[in-house]
């Protein structure tokens, strides 16, 4: 028993290196039907170093021509709270999560990537063994494992999955896909796409989701300007994320590494790329706002293209968002705006940035947004 307890204590020390993009030619399996054979499980030893405990430096994705029109999407069902992954709340790099009780009405949209060979075959964080080739994802706060389907907001692609790791822990990433499910949603090969993941309750499958961190809104007014330091026009209920954005891999950039959690016996976590020094905590700023409500449908349609805007900070007192804004302004990173929004009879005001080009803008704004002393933004996608 010392043995396990000291096993597992020893993987929360797995924390450092760094992922890279999934680049073509890992060791191929064997293909049948155009469906590659599952690889067993190796001889994953939690307890060494992350250096040493992957058989190879790099991710990467396999060589063989997946054809997921062959695989199956799992079905949802009740399944028992997996005594692994679970712990709540945890830390990662600094940053406490909270596990949701349950995965009954989440929506959320953002940024998605993906992680593939080089974890295949390896522990996910409730111990069982990743499966590039079955539809399932990492999540920082479902409850392991739950089911949910994810959407592809660009081309209206969609793929119901089972969530069984915890991650990914790069900065503005809200889900990391295995890599079967980037490629039937189209996420692979770019790398990243724009998503919702809206959670499923097996007993009600078809059942809306609330909202909790999307700046869509099935009619969303023009957001209101800055001119001058004052606020010109607009109002949105369902405008930016107000939580932190969740770490994803992210191809081309490095992914995450398997991270530490505070736990006696804590989930194994993939690796998480180290926070800039400019990271603070957004709290000191930006007001922690209740999800608002919104009803989307069980299979969300694209009716036009998503866009990707930073949200800097949320202010009751209009002269604190005015001053952000202005800031964000000089330093030039794109068009700034303040969203006022009328949440439980209170009116605050959102500073945001964008819309920006893409992912890759996006993570350099965040970088170069801290860098002017400001907290980290969260992501929205409209």
């Amino acid at each position: 028993m010392l043995c396990l307890v000291a096993g597992l204590v020893a993987l929360l020390a797995a924390c450092g290196g760094s992922k890279t993009k999934p680049s073509k030619g890992s060791t191929s399996r064997g293909n049948v039907g155009g469906v590659p054979g599952r690889r067993g499980s190796v001889n994953d030893d939690t307890s060494r170093p992350q250096g040493s405990r992957y058989g190879v430096d790099n991710d990467s994705v396999p060589n063989d021509n997946l054809d997921v029109s062959k695989l199956k999407e799992p079905t949802p069902r009740n399944e028992p709270r997996s005594p692994y992954g679970n712990k709540s709340p945890y830390s990662v790099l600094g940053k406490s999560y909270t596990v949701l009780p349950n995965a009954s009405g989440y929506d959320e949209r953002g940024i998605a990537s993906f992680y593939g060979s080089k974890f295949h075959g390896y522990k996910t964080s409730n111990f069982e063994d990743y499966d590039m080739y079955q539809f399932t994802a990492a999540h920082k706060t479902l409850p392991l494992p739950s089911y949910a389907r994810v959407t592809n907001l660009e081309n209206g692609k969609s793929v119901v999955v089972r969530v069984n790791d915890r991650g990914p822990f790069h900065e503005n990433r809200i889900i990391d896909l295995s890599y079967a499910a980037a490629v039937k949603i189209g996420v692979w090969p770019k790398g990243t796409g724009l998503v919702e993941v809206r959670a499923i309750d097996p007993d009600h499958p078809d059942a809306p989701g609330t909202l909790v961190s999307s700046g869509v809104a099935s009619s969303t007014p023009p957001p209101a300007r800055v001119v001058g330091g004052q606020v010109v026009g607009g109002q949105s209920k369902n405008s930016d994320p107000v939580g932190a954005s969740r770490v994803a891999f992210q191809p081309p950039l490095a992914a995450p590494a398997r991270a530490a959690s505070a736990a006696i016996v804590p989930p194994p976590m993939r690796p998480v790329t180290a926070p800039s020094t400019g990271d603070i905590a957004s709290a000191s700023i930006a007001s922690a706002l209740p999800p608002e409500p919104s009803a989307p449908p069980a299979v969300p349609t694209v009716n036009h293209k998503p866009k990707i805007y930073l949200q800097v900070g949320a202010f009751s007192d209009l002269a604190n968002a005015s001053r952000v804004a202005d800031q964000l302004d000089k330093a030039g990173l794109g068009p700034v705006s303040i969203i006022q929004a009328d949440i439980n009879g209170r009116s605050v005001r959102r500073v945001r940035v964008g819309p920006l080009a893409d992912v890759d803008t996006a993570d350099r704004v965040t970088d170069q947004i801290a860098g002017l002393g400001l907290p980290r933004p969260s992501v929205a996608v409209d």
